[in-house]
């Protein structure tokens, strides 16, 4: 009996691979896995390229922090129809938090913001952004030049359009997992 249930547990593991490395995303063939996010969230997964070209204090910072762990089962506490889905308050969770490095100053570019650009959320102050970022839902032009571009989403668009809406959001989707693609097992 016992050698059954073991048999039948190596089944039933074996079976279940497969759809986990269905789930896995793939990083497109240029993307380097130095500067990409693979972000899980309760929605599936969303893949991001940082800009640290344009922006390197700031994509250094959310390398940084995603191998701390900081960003894991953080809320998507802000997330506006037509406009943006933002997170990355692991403090708090809230949208007041930040994390215990200093604030950056802005790296502003004229890079655009459009559907799928992640930028960096701050307070007033342009040198005030820390660990918050959003994703935009589509052009959100408006912010060209006052916010820092960090990357652009290349997989799992789709999956940040499903992410729950609100102001604050009630029982928030969340990003379950966030690592720098040359760190993912």
């Amino acid at each position: 009996m016992f050698r059954s249930l073991i048999a039948a547990f190596a089944i039933t593991a074996a079976l279940a691979l497969p759809a986990v490395a269905q789930t896995a995303p793939k990083l497109p063939a240029n993307a380097d896995p130095q500067n990409t996010i693979i972000m899980q969230t309760t929605k599936g997964p969303v893949v991001f390229v940082l800009r640290s070209d344009i922006a390197p204090k700031h994509a250094e910072r959310i390398k940084q922090l995603a191998r701390e762990g900081y960003y894991d089962n953080v809320p998507f506490h802000r997330v506006i129809d037509g406009f943006m889905a933002q997170t990355g308050d692991g403090q708090y969770g809230n949208g007041t938090g930040g994390s215990r490095y200093p604030d950056l100053p802005a790296e502003f570019s004229n890079v655009p913001f459009k559907r799928g650009t992640v930028g960096m959320a701050r307070a007033q102050s342009p040198n005030s952004a820390n660990s918050q970022f959003f994703i935009t839902f589509g052009d959100a032009s408006f912010l060209n030049g006052q916010y820092t571009v960090i990357g652009q989403v290349v997989s799992g668009m789709e999956n940040v359009d499903k992410i729950k809406r609100g102001e604050p959001v009630q029982n928030p989707d969340k990003i379950v997992s966030m690592k720098v693609a040359a760190d993912a097992k």
